[in-house]
């Protein structure tokens, strides 16, 4: 708006001054031909009055007009040249000491120019010291229309009460524009103001849009039609992306739990394969007067329970991954609870911190012993058998209003293309197991609104960083 205001400004100036002069060029060409016509008929007053005692000829005109041509320029106010037919300087009323060579004869092109033109007529124009002269050159005539002389009449244009009016114009036009333009400048803020507060309100709105979240549709009071149908359809967005949203979660669930099934499903064949061939062999090789036969029984019995006991942890650790959290709020002192976690392990290389001998936190006993003791079993598996100095450090800290647990390694670390799959459920780089301990502590720590993390670098070991609030409320 503003930019259309300056630009209208500046055209419009540009106009004015080009129409000021237009109106100027031909101000002064009809000024300079009402002269002409003025001085002509002057000039034939005199030639053909009682006054006049000389024969009307050429010869005769500086004889006619030696005083008449100052007093005809006195009145006219405009210098009067008289030529002879053939360009020579007849009489002027130019009052010099020393006459220029110049002015005493014509250009060829100037006689040439009005003997063969209609209108016998010749004006030149040039600029002498700054200033534009009009020349005009016309025949003066008897009156039996026999031409005698030419007059030539040197006009200078005057611009100077032209230019003032302009320059007064423009000065007018330009407080007329600057009002205008403060004008242009309030109201441009105030529609500014307007839009741009509804569009923040979409903007700030749109950036809290999160698939997993409830996210709030947007109220605005007054708008215009267009922000309104924007409003609209972010609205409508909103309950799509909820309904998608929804939908979206009931898939992966369900997708979750089928590839837990296969998982589990995979994990429990393993056992029963070997179980079936034991059992095969134990029908065919079964002989009662076998004197051997109580020791390939116990075998048989030992291979058989050994492959149980594999099924029997599988149940149990997807029973536990699956099973919720208890929903209990204890008053706990971690550094005791972690302490009693870490007495389980044998390794001697096992180290624990703590910043105070008692830090309280809301947490449930038997889940928080379950996330230290899965995480240092991690690190432990972690380490490979030819570190020299293998090394695990358990650091139990508050920070501002949560409390914080670190269990770091010195082991062969996490590659990047895992990284993003550690706390996936059925994922696991390990040669047994099926990958449900990352996936049971993120879901323990999250179910108590905390957070857990890791930092690693390849052969050099990882920190796994359980953040949980020292106030922490259930969220089911």
């Amino acid at each position: 708006m503003i930019l259309l205001v300056l630009v209208a400004s500046v055209l419009i100036a540009a106009v004015t001054i080009y129409q000021y002069r237009e109106e100027a060029k031909d101000y002064h060409k009809e000024r300079l031909e009402r002269k002409e016509i003025a001085i002509k008929e002057h000039i034939d007053f005199i030639l053909n009055g009682r006054e006049n005692t000389y024969e009307v000829t050429t010869e005769n005109i500086p004889l006619i007009f030696k005083d008449k041509i100052f007093e005809i320029d006195a009145i006219h106010n405009l210098q009067i040249n008289l030529y002879d037919l053939e360009g020579q300087l007849l009489k002027s009323s130019k009052r010099t000491i020393q006459k220029d060579p110049l002015d005493s004869c014509l250009d060829a092109e100037i006689l040439n120019t009005l003997s063969n033109t209609l209108e016998h007529r010749y004006v030149v124009k040039n600029k002498e010291a700054g200033e534009t002269f009009q020349s005009s050159y016309t025949y003066i005539t008897d009156d039996k229309f026999k031409n005698l002389a030419i007059l030539n009449l040197p006009y200078l244009e005057n611009d100077d009460f032209l230019n003032k009016e302009l320059k007064e114009f423009l000065t007018r036009l330009a407080y007329a524009y600057l009002v205008l333009i403060l004008v242009a400048i309030i109201f441009a803020y105030l529609i500014s103001k307007f839009i741009t507060k509804s569009l923040r309100t979409i903007s700030d709105k749109m950036n809290e849009t999160r698939l997993e979240k409830r996210n709030k549709k947007i109220q605005i009071e007054s708008s215009s039609e267009e922000i309104e149908t924007l409003v609209n359809s972010y609205n409508s967005m909103i309950d799509e992306l909820e309904a998608s949203a929804v939908v979206l979660a009931t898939n992966e669930r369900e997708q979750a739990w089928r590839e837990m099934a296969k998982q589990v499903a995979h994990e429990i064949k393993n056992p029963l394969t070997p179980m079936r061939l034991t059992v095969q062999s134990f029908q065919r090789k079964f002989n009662p007067n076998d004197e051997n036969i109580n020791q390939k029984v116990n075998e048989y019995s030992n291979t058989l329970i050994q492959q149980i006991d594999t099924m029997s942890s599988i149940a149990s650790a997807f029973s536990n991954f699956a099973k919720m959290p208890a929903q209990k709020n204890e008053n706990l002192n971690v550094v005791h609870i972690v302490k009693l976690a870490l007495d389980i392990f044998n390794e001697d290389y096992i180290v624990f911190h703590s910043e105070a001998e008692e830090i309280i936190a809301k947490f449930d006993r038997t889940q928080l012993i379950r996330v230290v003791t899965n995480l240092v079993k991690n690190g432990i598996q972690a380490i490979p058998e030819d570190v020299n100095h293998p090394k695990i450090e358990v650091c139990v800290f508050s920070e501002a209003e949560n409390v914080i647990i670190t269990i770091e390694d010195n082991g062969s670390g996490i590659a990047e293309d895992t990284k993003e799959k550690i706390f996936e459920p059925k994922f696991t780089t390990k040669s047994s197991g099926m990958g449900l301990g990352l996936g049971m502590v993120k879901n323990i720590v999250e179910t108590y609104n905390g957070s857990i993390t890791f930092t690693s670098q390849l052969g050099k070991g990882t920190i796994f960083t359980v953040s949980i609030p020292a106030n922490a409320e259930i969220s089911l």
